[in-house]
């Protein structure tokens, strides 16, 4: 059974067939031709991959963000960037950073954000004199952050896969988050100095306050959300609502850039993108169920325990495997695929599985900016003019700076867990 699943999965995929269907199909292919299990499990093991509650945040945070989006908040955290870090070298790449960094805060989603931001910054970086290219490779590296700030919709998807606390990865979430915009924000810095990319003027003092009233109410719906989690308040599911009760109010009556009749579009994209991730949900667990019952996870593990018992080696080449999975991979087809086998193994070696999610999302995320796949190059591409090929060349040093990241938080695990 376990030589028919893999085969019919790897033969979909190589004709281009969607994850979805494939991982359905080649549940379908090994039930019938390598098992005596009934195809009746299949519908069974499809509902039992949705019937789960924490799951329901799912559509509620793409909701959130959609109506955050259509209250054009990009706009305005742009300015609130700029305000921050238009006055270092290079202030475009750093207002597209950090503006990035706020409105993964809000949107959850790294394809959301290079296309929310990259929208407004790249034609001004081009203006401006920056390398299309690396105008381009600056937004999506920088989107990449829209899965790692929490709250995540990544970490969600983890979080239901392994049966962990999702409030907890989104506070362990935080403190990398900030890292890697940080070291986002050194390398924007080097490049700035080595091509001679000038600073940006600064608003007088009346612009200044009306930007941080603007974008402050923005930025109060994570604090909500983490503030109401950590605090033992809601839960994160109910902290999705609440998102979306707060963004409303925003659109609506503060900002009043939404109005009701935005409402049904709005409503109709959260149900097509909620859709296709849940769709993905199901198919998973009846292919999970299948490897689960084949014990191939245990396998995995105990050829890896054979190559050594360290766990910072086992780190290591995990994180290899993730890379390579992310440039092939949407993210949560990854999560999905490996989290079952890799959760067998960190358990095996005693690594926290909170600690382990973090670790596996940041790692994915470097694959919206990587060749072939990556979606976020896609959106560079479109926006900035240039090819993927000199996205790809430009984005390098964005790559080399996540796995720097990444190779830190295997040395010290300990400053991702400092919080939870």
């Amino acid at each position: 059974m376990t030589e028919i699943l893999f085969l019919t999965l790897f033969g979909l995929l190589l004709i281009g067939t969607p994850v979805a269907f494939a991982l359905g199909l080649a549940s379908i292919a090994a039930l019938y031709f390598g098992s005596s299990i009934p195809l009746i499990i299949m519908p069974q093991k499809l509902f039992n991959g949705l019937n789960s509650f924490p799951f329901l945040a799912i559509p509620l945070f793409l909701l959130a963000g959609n109506i955050m989006a259509a209250a054009h908040i990009s706009e305005r955290l742009v300015k609130l960037a700029g305000l921050l870090l238009g006055r270092f070298p290079g202030g475009l790449a750093q207002m597209s950073t950090g503006a990035s960094a706020f409105f993964g805060a809000i949107s959850g989603s790294a394809p959301a954000t290079a296309s929310a931001i990259g929208s407004i910054l790249i034609p001004s970086m081009v203006k401006r004199g920056y390398p299309a290219p690396y105008a381009g490779a600056v937004i999506a590296s920088s989107g990449a952050l829209g899965l790692i700030i929490p709250p995540s919709l990544t970490m969600v998807v983890y979080g239901t896969i392994a049966d962990v606390s999702i409030g907890d990865l989104f506070i362990a979430g935080i403190i990398p988050g900030l890292v890697i915009a940080l070291v986002l924000g050194l390398v924007n810095y080097m490049m700035a100095r080595k091509n001679k990319l000038e600073r940006e003027p600064q608003p007088d003092k009346s612009e200044t306050a009306k930007i941080l009233g603007e974008s402050g109410l923005a930025l109060i719906m994570p604090i909500i959300i983490l503030g109401g989690i950590y605090g033992g308040i809601f839960t994160p599911t109910e902290s999705a609502a609440v998102a979306c009760l707060y963004g409303l109010i925003v659109g609506l009556f503060i900002y009043r850039s939404i109005s009701l009749k935005d409402l049904g579009p709005i409503f109709m994209q959260t149900a097509v993108s909620s859709a296709v991730v849940m769709y993905l949900m199901g198919t998973a667990n009846a292919f999970s169920f299948i490897i689960t019952a084949e014990q191939i996870p245990q396998a995995v593990a105990a050829q890896i325990l054979n190559i050594s018992s360290e766990p910072m080696l086992i780190m290591l080449l995990v994180l290899v495997l993730l890379l390579i999975a992310g440039t092939f991979l949407d993210n949560v087809a990854a999560l999905v695929l490996l989290v079952p086998t890799l959760g067998t193994l960190i358990a095996a070696i005693g690594i926290d599985p909170i600690y382990f999610g973090v670790f596996t999302v940041i790692a994915l995320a470097v694959g919206n900016f990587t060749p072939p796949v990556g979606l976020n190059l896609f959106i560079a591409a479109g926006l900035s003019g240039s090819s993927i090929e000199a996205i790809s060349k430009s984005a390098l040093p964005y790559i080399a700076a996540y796995i720097a990241v990444l190779i830190l938080i295997i040395l010290f695990p300990a400053a991702v867990m400092l919080f939870v």
